[in-house]
């Protein structure tokens, strides 16, 4: 059996967690770089002592929170900016989705598409506002089905810090 070993699949599996773990990493870094913009002292910037403690409860190492708070005295860093776009998804559900990016149009372009791509469009800001509020009533499972791999999509995306949907979990 060539090609079987253990070390193959250990390697795979390793890499394919690196990879999660490297995602989840970037936007812990954007979310303390961002938090940092209003003042990179934690004691008097409570967005930043919450995003460091996150941080560090998904085990995100010094190094990494240090080099994120830093970042803000770059001019790049600087240009990150908080994007929110609303959507329709499957089913009728409501879906607001926050995103820290340095390029707004380019995020913007992917969350589209990304929605066009699993059924779902965007509407204007602050339309379906209200629809956040009430709780729609359980989807059916070919609907679930589709919300589910357009939520995947969406969490992928390295620039997306969290989607808001209007079901109970």
């Amino acid at each position: 059996m060539s090609g079987h070993s253990k070390w193959s699949q250990i390697r795979h599996k390793k890499a394919a967690t690196d990879q999660k773990r490297a995602r989840l990493f970037s936007k812990l870094a954007k979310a303390i770089t961002l938090a940092a913009l209003n003042g990179i002292d934690p004691k008097m910037n409570p967005a930043l002592a919450s995003a460091i403690e996150q941080a560090r409860r998904m085990n995100m190492p010094n190094d990494n929170i240090e080099r994120a708070i830093k970042k803000v005295s770059d001019k790049a860093a600087a240009q990150l900016e908080k994007v929110v776009v609303e959507a329709l998804g499957p089913g009728g559900t409501a879906l607001r989705i926050i995103g820290v990016t340095d390029s707004k149009n380019r995020t913007i372009a992917e969350i589209k598409k990304i929605l066009g791509d699993n059924g779902a469009k965007m509407v204007q800001p602050g339309s379906i506002s209200w629809m956040l509020d009430v709780p729609v009533p359980k989807l059916p499972d070919v609907e679930t089905k589709k919300l589910d791999a357009l939520l995947d999509a969406l969490d992928n995306q390295d620039d997306v810090e969290d989607v808001i949907v209007n079901l109970k979990s």
